[in-house]
């Protein structure tokens, strides 16, 4: 037979069996403010703390007079029988716990914010599966849905109903944005969390360093928009990107925005943070693999290790409007210490020049890591000297690293093409000719045998 969920509001309810199964019926009810009677021999403990009116004796047909509802917990067959005979008589409601087939209702799954409430069903079925469903959806609702309905519940009795308003305001605290670090581009190099989001998200926003191997997992039915900024080539502005992750936000949407490597370094996620947050739109961020750390142990290059670093800094050679950045260059004199530079490939030439000017030995071991991950990958081995040359033979965003622990360049774990700048060239052809090999020659695993 077919069924009809609705909301009951019943004035007199029985509940026949205290054990486990009905202590939860029980707490059911209560939490949705409904006081009840209790009928059992025994009573599970937790009972008495309930609101519920407890009779301790065992149930018969002439209790049941004057009830709109009957539940049944015992679990036993011979009260079910009695209670199906008497319900016609009575005219109640009749639900057997975990017998289908004998009930006139279900109770379902409830999510509850204030007075709005989700009710989740099988028809008796598969429990579990509702309470999955429902563990689902409180992820999407927020609290504050309880707060706005009893705002219109309080507008409804002052006549002031204004449905457009309220779908606005509604669907704003709907809508979520997800700034979702994702790494250096190496689709298994995501975390489960930033997985998620992708592939549950309404609407994704990206740019053009997100590697096509995550764009593959944004799901056909979710919505895209291309937000890249390249250098020199912006298709949109910082205020135009927060007003769209807004404007989406504000429809309800579940926005994935997907930022390289981590949303907090040098990715601005702070700002779209800011303003969104601003506005009383919910938003979570997703931690990612920044590529000052990944990109160097990509390359066989471990920003700290004992004996060439005992600390690093992240520097960006960039500032706002486009200005430079060179305040960190006295960190290139600290011993000990690696400095890794974001954003700094286009200002090798001048990063090197500066840096010399300032005092920086000129062969301070630097490398550049350009496509960290990915399938073109390429990592150039140079000295600060040289490092505006090795700059002009890579393509694609890139690390620069600068200091001692580039020596650890080719004696560890890495995947990348290697290439060594000029500036080594007369000492590496020295070092090949002494094994009879010519410098032009490919030979497997070469750059695994150099020692930098």
């Amino acid at each position: 037979m077919g069924s009809l969920p609705i909301l009951l509001k019943p004035d007199r309810i029985l509940l026949i069996g205290a054990g486990n199964v009905g202590l939860q019926k029980a707490r059911v009810l209560a939490e949705n403010d409904l006081v009840v009677t209790v009928i059992s021999e025994t009573f599970n403990p937790a009972f008495y703390s309930l609101p519920h009116l407890l009779l301790g004796q065992r149930v018969c047909a002439r209790d049941l007079a004057g009830y709109d509802v009957v539940i049944d917990a015992t679990g036993c067959p011979e009260v079910a029988d009695m209670l199906k005979q008497e319900k016609t008589r009575r005219g109640f409601l009749l639900n057997v716990v975990d017998v289908p087939e004998s009930c006139d209702f279900y109770f379902a799954s409830l999510l509850q914010r204030g007075p709005i409430k989700v009710a989740v069903s099988s028809e008796g079925y598969s429990p579990t599966m509702t309470q999955c469903i429902r563990e689902r959806i409180a992820q999407v609702l927020p609290e504050s849905l309880g707060e706005l309905a009893l705002q219109k519940g309080r507008e409804r009795r002052e006549g002031r109903i204004d449905p457009a308003a309220t779908r606005r305001q509604t669907q704003a605290l709907l809508g979520k944005v997800f700034l979702v670090g994702c790494g250096i581009g190496d689709v298994e190099l995501l975390t489960l969390k930033a997985y998620r989001a992708i592939k549950e998200a309404d609407v994704v926003l990206y740019d053009h360093l997100i590697s096509d191997a995550i764009l593959e997992l944004i799901p056909e039915h979710s919505e895209r928009a291309y937000v890249g900024k390249r250098k020199g080539h912006h298709s949109m502005t910082q205020e135009a990107i927060n007003t769209l992750l807004e404007d989406y936000a504000k429809q309800g949407k579940h926005v994935a925005r997907l930022k390289s490597g981590d949303p907090y370094i040098f990715g601005r996620g702070a700002e779209e943070a800011l303003h969104l947050g601003s506005l009383g739109i919910e938003v979570e961020v997703i931690a990612g693999i920044s590529s000052a750390i990944a990109g160097p142990a990509s390359a066989g290059i471990p920003p700290t290790a004992r004996g060439y670093a005992t600390n690093f800094s992240i520097v960006s050679a960039h500032l706002k409007d486009s200005k430079v950045n060179l305040h960190w260059l006295p960190l290139l004199r600290l011993p000990s210490h690696t400095t890794v530079v974001l954003m700094g490939l286009s200002l090798a030439g001048h990063i090197a020049d500066a840096a010399i000017a300032g005092g920086v030995d000129p062969s301070l071991p630097a490398a550049i890591i350009a496509n960290a991950s990915r399938p073109d990958q390429q990592t150039v081995v140079t000295t600060v000297a040289g490092l505006g040359e090795a700059a002009t033979q890579v393509n694609g965003p890139a690390v620069i690293v600068l200091g001692e622990v580039v020596k650890l360049h080719g004696k560890l774990p890495g995947s990348e093409k290697s290439c060594i700048r000029d500036d080594l060239r007369a000492d590496i052809q020295g070092i090949l000719s002494l094994h009879g090999v010519d410098w032009g020659e490919e030979t497997p695993g070469l750059s695994e045998k150099i020692a930098v």
